[in-house]
């Protein structure tokens, strides 16, 4: 049975402060040294983390009294599809647009709610950073299907419907990095990560997809490469979609060690 507005059922603070508190991580540069700046606002209800720091921006002053620079972070969709938002929030990876300041607030008690950027990246300015490593890797797999021209190919290949479904799963991906945030097998670029491994998987399945196979599964050799991971299972934790990485990985991992042994045979 339908929930109607979804706030039915749903825990609400029972005696919710007057103001929060938001203490921001902020670096006015990459070369510059971070530091901390509090801020406070009045509180309302259903507030998310993205309405709090727009509220801050129209008047960046402090707690203490002091004005400052308008904390800078990323934004666009706000439907937690672009995935752009990402942050850690009281110690956790996740999207901004979608964490809600109740929520919060019933999570970890008391009425301070802590944003620093994501640390695996390149910190830009205060909460921005820079994830082009998670492209370069999906560059690397072949995340995509070649297309021989831009004329009629038909109808296309059939696709069984349980195949359908798993493939659906993994397209759900948009490259927000919390897997990589929370993976302690990630940094220093020396391990590819599950969401390479995850778009390798999707489109080794397309029957299309097949054809170029060997490239993704050998960009998956590398020093870097999938035999790096570590079976954290962080990853599935904190992915906002759902994605089932773990089986990616494994399935990939399957793959890249047969292709390793007999792809040869193929040829």
């Amino acid at each position: 049975m339908s929930e109607g507005n979804g706030q039915q059922g749903k825990k609400r603070l029972t005696n919710p402060p007057k103001t929060v508190e938001i203490r921001i991580q902020r670096r006015e540069n990459p070369d510059a040294t971070a530091y901390t700046e509090t801020f406070e606002i009045p509180y309302r209800q259903n507030l998310n983390v993205i309405s709090a720091l727009l509220e801050i921006r129209k008047n960046p002053v402090t707690k203490d009294g002091r004005q400052t620079t308008p904390p800078v972070w990323d934004m666009n969709c706000l439907e937690q599809v672009c995935g752009i938002c990402t942050m850690v929030i009281n110690g956790c990876v996740r999207q901004s647009c979608s964490a809600l300041i109740d929520d919060i607030l019933l999570a970890n008690g008391g009425n301070t709610i802590i944003l620093e950027p994501m640390s695996k990246f390149p910190n830009v300015r205060d909460l921005v950073v820079n994830r082009s490593e998670m492209f370069k890797y999906l560059k690397r797999v072949h995340a995509w299907i070649e297309l021989d021209g831009s004329y009629d190919l038909g109808p296309g290949p059939h696709i069984s419907q349980e195949v359908q479904q798993e493939r659906y799963a993994y397209s759900r991906c948009m490259t927000c990095g919390c897997c990589l945030e929370a993976c302690p097998q990630y940094h220093d670029d020396n391990y590819i990560g599950p969401q390479a491994i995850a778009q390798a998987r999707l489109f080794n399945m397309h029957p299309t997809g097949k054809i170029t196979m060997d490239e993704r599964l050998n960009g998956l050799l590398e020093e870097d490469g999938i035999t790096n991971c570590g079976n954290a299972q962080n990853c599935i934790q904190v992915c906002p979609m759902g994605i089932p990485l773990t089986r990616a990985i494994y399935e990939t991992n399957r793959d890249v060690t047969v292709n390793a042994l007999f792809g040869w045979l193929r040829k």
